[in-house]
C-alpha cells in the first residue's frame, strides 16, 4: 500500500527504494558522468555489460530514451522500424520517434503481443513498388499491453534468425526482461545473446527510483553516448541514481515471483467476480472504463485504461493482503453496477 493510502495498482513504476537503495545513494561515490569519470555510474555500467553479455553499456534516465536513441542509431530518416502493432514503441513513442528520427512503423499483428518468426519474415519480404525501408526489427518483453506476456528465449531466436537473413538487426525492448527470466528461468543474457542491442529498466519491479540500461557493441554504445549528450541527457552526479541501480540488479530479479504470485491471486480473485472478462477486461458490463476507474479509486483501488482495458500490475508495494483488500473493493463496485455474481448466475 501507498503512503497516500491507497492500494497503488496503476503500474509497477510506483514502487519506493528499499532503504539500502537509499542508504547506497547517500554514501555513493560520484564525478560527473558527462565527462565521464563518475565511479558509481562506470560500476553499474560495467556491471550491466558482464551481466547481458554485451561489451559495453550506458546508464540513461528512462527506458523511452534507450528506445529513442536505439532506433536514431540504427534507422535512417524517411525508413522504419518493424514492431508488433501495440508495442510501446510504435503506439506510446510513436510522435517522438517521427520528431527526433524522421522513422515510421511497418507492424505485424501479434497475439497479446507476441510475433512469431515467420510473421516477421514475410513483413520482411520485399514488396516490389513498395517504398517502404525496414532498418530494424523490435520485440519487447514482456509485452506490456499483451498483458505482460513472456517471450522464451527460443522464440525469440527465431526472430533473430529470420531478421539475420535479410540483413536487419534486432532490437529488444526488455523494460522488463527480468521478469521474463522470472517466468521463463532463461538468463538476460540468454535473450541479450538474440540482439544487436537490448534495453532494460532498474525502476519498475527492480524499484530503482530512476534509470534504465541500454548495451550493445562498443560502436553502438560510444554513438549512444554522443546521442545521449545531443538530446540533453548528459548528467553530472549520476552515481547518486546509479548506486540505487547497483542494489536493484542485486535485490530485485530475485524477489520478482513474489509479484507474480500476487499478480495470479489477483486476476484469479478478479476471473471469480466477473467470470465473463477473464482478461480482466470489464467492456460490455454496462459502465465505462473511466466509471470503474473512478469507482475503484473511490474505494481506495488505484488502476488505468491502456488500450481499452483495465490494467493492474502488482509490485513491491503490494501485499497479499492488499490483493484481498483490492478484490473486496472490485466486488463492491461490481454489486455498485449491478453485475451478476457468479452464484446469480447458476
Amino acid at each position: 500500500m501507498s503512503d497516500s493510502g491507497y492500494i497503488d495498482l496503476r503500474s509497477d513504476t510506483v514502487t519506493r527504494p528499499t532503504a539500502a537503495m537509499r542508504r547506497a545513494m547517500a554514501d555513493a561515490e560520484v564525478g560527473d558522468d558527462l565527462f565521464g569519470d563518475d565511479p558509481t555510474v562506470i560500476r553499474l555500467q560495467e556491471r550491466v555489460a558482464a551481466l547481458t553479455g554485451k561489451q559495453a553499456a550506458l546508464y540513461l534516465p528512462t527506458g523511452t530514451l534507450c528506445n529513442q536513441i536505439a532506433m536514431h542509431a540504427f534507422t535512417r530518416s524517411g525508413h522504419a522500424v518493424m514492431c508488433e502493432e501495440s508495442a510501446h514503441v510504435g503506439t506510446h513513442e510513436l510522435i517522438s520517434s517521427a520528431m527526433l528520427s524522421g522513422i515510421t512503423f511497418r507492424t505485424i499483428a501479434g497475439s497479446r503481443g507476441l510475433v512469431t518468426a515467420a510473421q516477421v519474415a514475410a513483413a520482411l519480404e520485399p514488396v516490389p513498388y513498395d517504398v517502404a525501408v525496414v532498418d530494424l526489427v523490435t520485440v519487447e518483453n514482456t509485452h506490456q499491453v499483451g498483458g505482460g506476456s513472456v517471450m522464451p528465449v527460443a522464440a525469440l531466436a527465431e526472430i533473430a534468425a529470420a531478421c539475420a537473413g535479410r540483413g536487419v538487426p534486432l532490437y529488444l525492448d526488455g523494460a522488463r526482461i527480468f521478469n521474463a527470466c522470472a517466468v521463463t528461468g532463461a538468463d538476460v543474457s540468454q535473450y541479450a545473446a538474440q540482439a544487436a542491442a537490448l534495453m532494460f529498466c532498474l525502476s519498475k519491479g527492480l524499484r530503482a527510483p530512476i534509470g534504465s540500461m541500454l548495451a550493445g557493441d562498443v560502436g553502438f554504445i560510444e554513438e549512444a553516448r554522443r546521442l545521449k549528450i545531443l538530446l540533453g541527457a548528459g548528467w553530472r552526479q549520476a552515481g547518486i541514481m546509479a548506486a540505487a541501480g547497483l542494489i536493484a540488479l542485486d535485490e530485485g530479479p530475485k524477489r520478482l515471483p513474489e509479484d507474480h504470485a500476487t499478480a495470479r491471486r489477483l486476476a484469479e480473485g478478479i476471473a471469480e467476480i466477473l467470470p465473463a472478462h477473464i482478461d480482466l477486461e470489464v467492456a460490455g458490463t454496462g459502465q465505462p472504463l473511466a466509471a470503474w476507474e473512478a469507482s475503484l479509486a473511490a474505494e481506495g483501488v488505484l488502476v488505468t485504461i491502456v488500450a481499452g482495458k483495465i490494467r493492474m500490475l502488482t509490485h513491491a508495494d503490494v501485499t497479499a493482503s492488499d490483493i484481498d483488500t483490492a478484490l473486496d473493493a472490485w466486488r463492491r463496485v461490481t454489486a455498485a453496477f449491478g453485475v451478476p455474481s457468479p452464484a446469480a448466475t447458476h
